[in-house]
């Protein structure tokens, strides 16, 4: 059985993800001396994990109903 989440879920996990390692991207350089370059990779980093999600098809986002999914008939 594959672990699957819903969209409504995946939706709010990913918009708590972003702002969690927003937060935490901030804290950190305010507090260390970061050169932009180590701030893009931990940015990437953080991201590249979220994209391996949707990809994998763990998270299922519907992206808060903004897009029409290749599901849904017209």
């Amino acid at each position: 059985m594959k672990l699957k989440f819903g969209p409504l879920f995946s939706d709010i996990f990913i918009s708590i993800y972003i702002a969690f390692t927003l937060y935490l991207r901030f804290v950190y350089e305010a507090n260390n001396q970061v050169s932009p370059l180590h701030s893009l990779v931990m940015g990437l980093s953080f991201l590249t994990i979220i994209i391996v999600l949707i990809k994998l098809k763990i998270l299922n986002p519907n992206w808060f109903g903004l897009f029409k999914s290749k599901n849904e008939k017209l």
